[in-house]
C-alpha cells in the first residue's frame, strides 16, 4: 500500500466522527480498511475512544448552570444592544456622507466668496475647506473618546470600553 492511501484513509477516519464524509469517501475507506488492518485498527481505537468519552459523565453544580446561563443570556443581550449601536453608526455615517456631498459645492463656494472678500489665496481657501469638511467628524470622534474613556478608580478589571 502507498503511504498516502493510508495518510487519505486517516484524515477520513478523523473526519467521519468530526464533520462527517461523503458516501464515495465512506466506500472508499470501507475497501481501504478491508484491505489494511492497520487502518482498519485505528478506525477502531477511534470509534472506542469516543465511545468512552461519550460514557463519561460530568455532574455540575447547579448554582453554576444558573449562573453560566444567566451570563449567556446577558452577553447576548449586549451583542444585541451593541449591533443595534453599529446599525444606528452605519445609518448615520451614510447620511453624514450623503450631506457633505451635497453641501461640499455650497460650503467651497461660500470659502471661496470669503476668500475673494478679504483677499485670501487661494492655499488659505482649500485649508479653511478641508477644516470645515473635517471639523465635525473630528468634534464627534473626541466626543465618542471622550464619552468610552476608562474612569480612572472605576474599575481595575479589563472593561475600559464600559462606563
Amino acid at each position: 500500500m502507498r503511504t498516502d492511501n493510508h495518510e487519505r484513509a486517516r484524515r477520513l477516519i478523523d473526519a467521519l466522527h468530526v464533520e462527517g464524509i461523503t458516501d464515495s469517501e465512506r466506500r472508499w475507506l470501507e475497501a481501504h480498511q478491508a484491505e489494511c488492518p492497520a487502518c482498519q485498527a485505528r478506525a477502531q481505537a477511534t470509534e472506542k475512544a469516543i465511545q468512552s468519552l461519550r460514557s463519561n459523565t460530568v455532574l455540575i453544580d447547579p448554582a453554576v448552570v444558573g449562573i453560566t446561563q444567566a451570563r449567556v443570556r446577558l452577553r447576548a443581550r449586549e451583542l444585541q444592544a451593541n449591533h443595534m449601536h453599529l446599525r444606528a453608526l452605519w445609518i448615520s455615517c451614510g447620511l453624514s456622507w450623503l450631506v457633505g456631498a451635497v453641501t461640499a459645492p455650497l460650503l467651497w463656494e461660500a470659502i471661496a466668496w470669503v476668500g475673494r472678500q478679504f483677499d485670501a489665496s487661494q492655499a488659505v481657501r482649500i485649508m479653511a475647506f478641508v477644516i470645515f469638511w473635517i471639523a465635525p467628524a473630528t468634534v464627534v470622534g473626541a466626543f465618542m473618546a471622550w464619552r468610552h474613556a476608562p474612569v480612572a478608580g472605576m474599575r481595575g478589571d479589563h472593561e475600559p470600553w464600559e462606563r
